[in-house]
């Protein structure tokens, strides 16, 4: 029976500065040379997940925007949008709780650049995707939206909870940053529907990750890994704890359960 392994992006593929270890490329291929599938299993959207340096390692297929996004070799196999009208809701509770929100779909982002003015990591977004990268307007049509962020600095969190808790899952992250997905969705949701497409049984599933959205996926997956870089509550929900990023700590799982 195969295995499928699934990979968190930030802080388990790459380190803070989008660095990948040659023993990350190296292990992943030969994790698939050994006739196992290999995943990319990701917070961030699918419009986002587009590095040259990232795709060429080399995956059968991308889970994103928190399992509201499946596809395997370049076929969708599930997908979960926002409407219209949901979308209006939840910038209208953004904005009324003084955040800053930014959409995130298949194709596109949609984000203000007066609000975000000098905002690195949105600068890196602006660079990285191009003509892909939209302005968020009044009244506009945005186009297959999977997911929204909102930056919490300075917000009125526990406001934003009361309006949108019952309704979407709110993933806080430690550098104030909140996901908001429909409710019900994870990354465990996308392995799921990932391991019914493939005939994958739990007990050949694996998973990396570092951070909160990650917590339901390690649960799920029947060997649950931590980065060592990782988050306090990521390492205690985790069934092994491997080393970090930057120490092969990849390489050094996939070795540690046979994979390679």
């Amino acid at each position: 029976m195969k295995n499928a392994v699934f990979f968190d992006i930030d802080g388990t593929l790459w380190d803070s500065h989008m660095r990948i270890p040659k023993t990350t490329v190296s292990s992943i291929r030969k994790l698939r040379d050994n006739g196992n599938f290999a995943f990319i299993c990701s917070g961030r959207s699918r419009a986002a997940i587009c590095t040259p340096e990232l795709l060429d390692i080399g995956f059968d297929g991308v889970v994103a925007s928190c399992g509201t996004h499946v596809e395997y070799q370049g076929r969708m196999v599930f997908e979960q949008y926002m409407s219209q009208d949901e979308i209006k809701k939840i910038l209208s509770a953004v904005r009324r709780n003084k955040m800053r929100a930014i959409l995130e779909g298949i194709e596109y982002m949609y984000v203000s650049s007066r609000e975000f003015a000098g905002d690195p990591f949105v600068g890196y977004l602006k660079d990285l995707m191009g003509e892909r990268f939209l302005e968020l307007e009044e009244d506009a049509f945005f186009s297959r939206i999977n997911k929204i962020s909102a930056d919490t600095t300075n917000g009125d969190t526990e406001g934003f909870i009361h309006m949108l808790s019952s309704e979407y899952e709110l993933i806080f992250h430690e550098e104030r940053v909140v996901e908001i997905v429909p409710k019900g969705f994870s990354k465990a949701v996308g392995i799921q529907k990932v391991c019914e497409f493939l005939g994958i049984s739990r007990e050949n599933t694996y998973a990396f990750g570092d951070s909160a959205n990650d917590l339901e996926m390690l649960s799920y997956v029947y060997h649950g890994i931590a980065m060592g870089n990782g988050t306090k509550d990521v390492k205690e929900k985790a069934d092994y704890v491997t080393d970090c990023v930057e120490k092969d700590g990849i390489q050094k799982a996939l070795l540690h359960f046979g994979l390679i």
